[in-house]
């Protein structure tokens, strides 16, 4: 273990002799390994803002402050030497709490949703949730890290700052094991609300309504949620499947749907044997960004490989 002595010109604490307790390498690897990660949780935020989360109302914009969050904390853990401790354990503190905190949110809205949105299950969400854990696990263990060797501890500062120069190693070590335990749960709450979790089943609607939106009308569910085409689709052929049906679900039914409704209402087979219902030529589609009747939000945004229209009716 480190010796310390105090000096007595100067009345600070002085780690005397021997080696830190992690060797050098130990918290450069930390150190790239966390802002790595917070790097590549941010741009995996980035391509969901850009392909689809900035209509979402409320969602988009904590997206994006996630994104920007991400960004600024790696560049601080990175930048920051291990000499500057107080910085840097701050730094790699506010990194640990990020992830976990966005994690959290995934978890959450995945269960029970958020702000009113339900989030479904994706290979990017997925992504994005062991990128956290791991993110949460590397800069807590850098947080917590012993100062370098020689580092001094000034008597006269604020005890938070002597604190954070030299954490006691009782509590280092109790910080740790809370660290371990909420990995643990992390990873068995993520685990399961992944595992329970599915993309939302095409919505099958019995009947073809018409809504005034923003004064246009425009054809809707049966439950008044604004229909799409998608650019990409022909009239006898959907272009959407997998990430893209997750939050674009195809609407489902027979032609019957299409009675009193101005224009011709057909169906098209899906890959899966279903049928899908077309208007006018366009296959159907509802939009997991709207999270009640009379909302638009997929309207003329170029998302998952292509521009989306709400259906208007004339």
């Amino acid at each position: 273990m480190t010796r310390r002595q105090t000096d007595s010109d100067t009345g600070q604490t002085v780690s005397a002799g021997a080696q830190p307790l992690w060797p050098g390498w130990v918290k450069i690897v930390l150190r790239l390994v966390g802002s790595g990660l917070l790097f590549a949780t941010a741009a995996i935020h980035l391509d969901l803002y850009v392909t689809g989360y900035r209509t979402i109302p409320t969602i988009g914009w904590l997206f994006l402050l996630q994104v920007i969050s991400a960004f600024g904390l790696a560049v601080a853990v990175l930048v920051l030497p291990s000499r500057f401790v107080v910085a840097s354990r701050l730094a790699a503190g506010a990194g640990a709490g990020f992830a976990l905190a966005t994690l959290g949110g995934y978890i959450l809205s995945v269960w029970i949703g958020l702000f009113g949105f339900k989030e479904v299950r994706t290979s990017a969400g997925i992504a994005a949730g062991i990128v956290e854990v791991a993110a949460f696990v590397s800069l807590a263990a850098l947080a917590l890290a012993p100062a370098p060797a020689g580092t001094t501890v000034d008597r006269a500062a604020p005890t938070p700052i002597r604190f954070l120069t030299e954490i006691p190693p009782k509590v280092a070590k109790a910080a740790g094991l809370a660290t371990v335990g909420l990995t643990v749960v992390a990873l068995v709450l993520f685990g399961l609300v992944v595992s329970g979790a599915n993309a939302p089943a095409p919505a099958t609607t019995t009947a073809l309504k018409t809504r005034t939106i923003g004064g246009t009308t425009v054809l809707t569910n049966s439950k008044g949620f604004t229909l799409y085409s998608f650019a990409p689709d022909t009239p006898t052929t959907s272009k959407c499947y997998g990430t893209c049906a997750a939050y674009w679900p195809p609407v489902l039914g027979t032609t019957a749907a299409g009675a009193g409704v101005p224009g011709t209402v057909r169906t098209i087979k899906r890959t899966d044997g279903s049928e899908q219902l077309t208007y006018n030529g366009h296959p159907l589609y509802t939009y997991a960004g709207d999270t009640a009747p009379g909302q638009a939000n997929g309207n003329n945004i170029n998302l998952n490989g292509g521009l989306w229209l709400e259906i208007r009716v004339s």
